[in-house]
């Protein structure tokens, strides 16, 4: 199977349209809609004020503060350098093995927090006051620059280090103990006996997370079975749906759960996913499918789609999924799960959450160069989408069984009187931890059925969860942090969607560049390809297919050089047999020419406008976003580059285009001229060497091939290149492209060859510098023939070695080291 078709395989085959939406559609036509599906009526919108100023003020009333994670994010909050140094502490410390690097760690992060301030907020709350004891103790000991042994008075010398330590290590503890049920699924269901007789239900979460590697998966299959065993033998026998549950990562059971690999997901997930479902439906319990990443949602129901077609489905009420609001494909995502349910005759418990990865996929779309974002930037939008959900999902009742999630009062009262206050066919959710006084109301009094969404493992697995948690709600314009300050008027609490947003006017953060936009009026970030979205995928993939081998025959270019020699086939290193194309090498006399040549072109080239050299490579950058598809094709055949790796390549190669001619701009344009020796001229304080030797390597073909020749040319110098004698045809096609941005033919100059080629460019008197990229060996070999020339002095520009260091200390988290590497 080729990249490309296993590029467009779906999950399944099933009777089922495929979810296909809009990954990132423009906000403001999309706030424009929300706004006008969410107008209400004054009467309804009268009762939901009173309902929540109720709630409000029953939580405001707590005599003991809101419940311990809320006390502490409302006293540490993310915009203090206290709320930072907790998050950080709360991320690592559990995970290190040793005294000393916690001691380092300790000291490192809470240097410059004052937990332990007598100006800043107080709390009564046991964690609070537990969390503060610690913390403020440790803070007290440190300053920035100093160490323990400096600064500890005789009272704390005789406490020492080790109890700094335990101190801190007891704090994170106290909080993990207040976000995570119990580390095992056994003592969770022992310490949710409480609640449960109080009338919540709950849905157990397995901490970890996603795979990366088989073995990975299969731990995570076995915890989830063990504890849908473990659940289902707790359980009773209640009736669907005031029995618990479980929530499953889908990522957790596959180490390469992508897009890109639907057809190896279908057969390596599906079976193991179905064997958790039936194990789930024969116990009757609740089986939620989590919610994760953007780039995931088309494969994820995809999935969802062969498991309602699957029989392991049928005549069960227990499966779900989670749907995130602050995605802007929400409201279709509910559509066509009503449409799903309906076909196959299901019903559906659906979880709906504002989201919890909010800042990775700003980050996310930014880093791969996306036209938007596929979440809404404003937290006003996020809530009108969940409002607007919420009202199809209780619409649609008879085949869903819809799950509120919120922590919001306002939220939760909208939901209420938009069911008519009656309390039938829909549940809300909280987070174990989170929302205890607000539910106390909602849920013990006012008999609302609630779940509450509980984490279960160790310590060291809470890390990444806990950070989730506390980005997702520790936000300064969060509900969560905001309402328990008595100074905020209810009034504030209670300002809808539409207000916020001023009626559609302010639909975006104008504080986040759009992806395009990231690096302001210098540069255009370079444009990249959404794999997790079909339909920008498979124009990617159609548009490769119409490219086909063998491409073209290479050969030397550039004024006044032409092709010799015999043509050898260039062959395709995923087989060794597939032709990719031709090329005629250049001789030595071919390489001697070209440098020759460069001189001359070199003397009207250095002397152009910086303006004018800039605008070529930008336009060049223009026309290899252009010739995407075609490029794609013959990295993939000729360097066996995926699909990722290929799109990686390209915009690498684009960015350092534009880079360059950005600072090209900057560092040598208008402004820094000087005058001329007669003073009847300018000339250009800056100018270029000469003639630069550019050699790069096979591994990155485009991208260091064009990023060598962009600077040297850039900075006013003529280039002759020298691609990897096993990538010629990329580098001619790519030559080809700065001849047509406006790089004149005799100011760069192809010469592809083997490496005797090389080292005859690198010998000639005429050079003036190099700039190489491969082996540690040749680079000691150029570096000797630079050094032996008489002359001016040849600079030799460098990257050898081929292998990146990492330094991981025990404070990482193994997952994103996992990731880093892979991606480096």
């Amino acid at each position: 199977m080729t990249a490309t078709t296993a590029a467009r395989t779906t999950i399944e085959q099933t009777d089922l349209e495929p979810f296909r939406a809009a990954y990132a559609p423009d906000d403001k036509p999309l706030v424009d809609a929300l706004l006008k599906e969410a107008a209400g009526d004054v009467v309804v919108e009268k009762l939901i004020d009173q309902r929540a100023r109720g709630y409000i003020d029953d939580m405001r009333s707590v005599q003991v503060g809101l419940g311990g994670v809320e006390d502490f994010m409302r006293e540490f909050g993310l915009t203090t350098r206290e709320g930072l140094a907790m998050m950080v502490l709360a991320e690592a410390l559990l995970r290190v093995p040793d005294a000393q690097t916690a001691d380092r760690l300790i000291e490192d992060k809470l240097a410059a927090a004052r937990f332990d301030d007598p100006s800043g907020p107080k709390s009564d709350t046991w964690l609070v006051s537990a969390s503060s004891w610690a913390l403020g103790v440790t803070s007290r000991l440190l300053h920035p620059g100093d160490t323990p042994q400096s600064i500890l008075s005789s009272l704390v010398r005789r406490m020492g280090m080790p109890t700094v330590r335990v101190a801190t290590r007891k704090a994170m503890q106290l909080l993990g103990h207040q976000f995570v049920l119990g580390e095992t699924i056994h003592k969770a269901l022992e310490r949710a006996k409480t609640q449960e007789t109080k009338g919540y239900r709950y849905s157990y979460d397995m901490l970890g997370e996603g795979a990366r590697t088989a073995r990975d998966a299969e731990r995570y299959f076995r915890s989830y079975a063990d504890a849908i065993e473990a659940i289902g033998k707790a359980a009773g026998d209640r009736p669907l749906p005031d029995r618990p549950g479980i929530s499953v990562k889908l990522s957790a059971l596959h180490a390469r759960y992508e897009a890109v690999n639907g057809e190896r997901v279908r057969d390596e997930l599906l079976p193991k996913l179905r064997e958790l479902v039936r194990m789930a439906r024969d116990r009757n319990l609740n089986f939620t499918i989590d919610a994760e990443e953007a780039d995931r949602l088309e494969i994820s129901l995809d999935v969802i789609a062969a498991l309602l077609s699957d029989p392991v489905t049928e005549g069960w009420d227990g499966f779900g999924l989670a749907v995130q609001a602050y995605q802007k494909r929400s409201r279709h995502v509910i559509d066509w799960l009503v449409g799903a349910a309906r076909k196959t005759g299901r019903k559906l418990m659906v979880r709906l959450v504002k989201g919890a990865y909010w800042d990775t996929e700003i980050k996310h779309a930014q880093e791969n160069g996306a036209h938007a974002y596929p979440v809404f930037t404003r937290k006003a939008a996020t809530d009108l989408s969940y409002l607007c959900c919420a009202k199809r999902m209780l619409a649609a009742r008879d085949v869903l069984y819809p799950q509120f999630a919120t922590h919001n009062a306002l939220t939760i009262a909208q939901i209420i009187e938009l069911s008519g206050g009656k309390a039938e066919g829909y549940e809300f959710q909280r987070l174990h931890g989170m929302g205890e006084s607000l539910y106390k109301a909602v849920c013990e009094r006012d008999g609302f059925p609630c779940r509450i969404y509980a984490p279960v493992g160790g310590h060291k697995d809470l890390l990444a969860y806990l950070v989730r948690r506390l980005l997702e709600n520790g936000a300064n314009s969060s509900f969560v942090t905001i309402v328990g300050d008595a100074s905020v008027p209810v009034e504030a609490l209670l300002k809808r969607p539409q207000e916020l947003l001023d009626n559609g006017h302010h639909a975006t953060n104008r504080s986040i560049p759009l992806p395009r936009d990231l690096y302001g009026a210098s540069r255009s970030n370079s444009a990249g390809v959404e794999f997790g979205w079909a339909a920008e995928r498979n124009l990617l993939v159609s548009g490769m297919e119409k490219a086909v081998a063998p491409f073209t025959e290479a050969g030397p270019l550039g004024k006044g050089l032409s092709a010799s020699g015999d043509a050898h086939p260039v062959f395709a290193p995923m087989d060794g047999s597939t032709k990719a194309g031709t090329v005629r090498f250049a001789d030595k006399e071919t390489a001697r020419k070209a440098i020759d040549n460069a001189r001359k072109g070199f003397e009207t080239w250095s002397r152009r406008p910086v303006e004018e050299r800039a605008a070529a490579l930008d336009k060049l950058g223009d026309l290899l976003e252009e010739n995407r598809d075609r490029l794609m094709t013959i990295l993939a055949i000729e360097a066996g580059k995926c699909l990722t790796d290929g799109i990686a390549e390209i915009r690498e190669a684009v960015d350092f285009c534009r880079f360059y001619a950005s600072e090209a701009r900057t560092q040598f344009g208008e402004g820094r001229l000087m005058p001329g020796p007669t003073g009847e001229e300018n000339r250009y304080r800056h100018r270029g060497r000469g003639v630069f030797v550019c050699i790069s390597p096979w591994n990155f073909p485009l991208a260091i091939f064009l990023g060598q020749i962009s600077a040297a040319l850039l900075a006013g110098n003529a280039v002759v290149a020298k691609p990897a004698e096993q990538t010629p045809l990329i580098a001619y096609e790519a030559a080809k492209l700065m001849y047509a941005a406006g790089v004149p033919e005799d100011a760069f100059y192809l010469v592809p060859g083997e490496g005797d080629i090389g080292a005859a460019l690198t010998s000639h008197p005429a050079v003036a510098g190099v700039a190489f990229t491969g082996s540690t060996e040749t680079a000691w070999a150029i570096n000797g023939t630079l050094a032996a020339k008489r002359g001016p002095i040849v600079p030799l520009i460098a990257e050898t070695g081929g292998i990146n260091a990492m330094l991981v200390d025990a404070t990482a988290l193994p997952e994103q080291v996992c990731d880093d590497v892979m991606m480096s």
